[in-house]
C-alpha cells in the first residue's frame, strides 16, 4: 500500500477529482485546504499571523491510500491534470503504508480500503 499526497492549486481540484473518479476501484479521497510557503512567491499570497514576513500561498492537499498497482495511474492523472506549466503547480509525495485499520470494526489490511 502507498499513500499519495498531492499539493495542488485550488482551482485545479475539481478537474483532478473528476479524473480520479474515473479509476475503477479507487478508495476514498481526503481533501484539505492548506497554506504553504517556500522558495517561490506567487500572486495569490497571504501574509502570516500578525502580517509577518512569511508569505503563505493557498493550496489544496489530496490524500489517498491505494494498492501498489494503482500508484502509477493515480500519480499520472494528478500530474497531468494539475499541470499548468507555471511555478507553483505543486508536488506529489508517495509514502509507504504499513497497515490500515478501520476504527469501528478493527479490520486491518489492504482489504479495508
Amino acid at each position: 500500500m502507498k499513500e499519495i499526497k498531492a499539493i495542488i492549486r485550488p482551482f485545479k481540484l475539481t478537474d483532478v477529482i473528476t479524473e480520479l473518479h474515473q479509476i475503477n476501484g479507487l478508495p476514498g479521497i481526503t481533501v484539505s485546504e492548506v497554506k504553504r510557503f517556500g522558495k517561490s512567491s506567487s500572486s495569490d499570497v497571504e501574509k502570516g499571523p500578525g502580517n509577518s514576513l512569511i508569505e503563505y500561498v493557498a493550496k489544496v492537499k489530496i490524500e489517498v491510500v491505494v494498492n501498489d498497482d494503482m500508484v502509477d495511474n493515480v500519480v499520472s492523472i494528478i500530474q497531468k491534470t494539475a499541470h499548468t506549466g507555471n511555478t507553483g503547480d505543486g508536488k506529489i509525495f508517495i509514502i509507504p503504508v504499513e497497515d490500515t485499520i478501520v476504527i469501528r470494526t478493527n479490520e486491518r489490511g489492504i482489504s479495508v480500503l
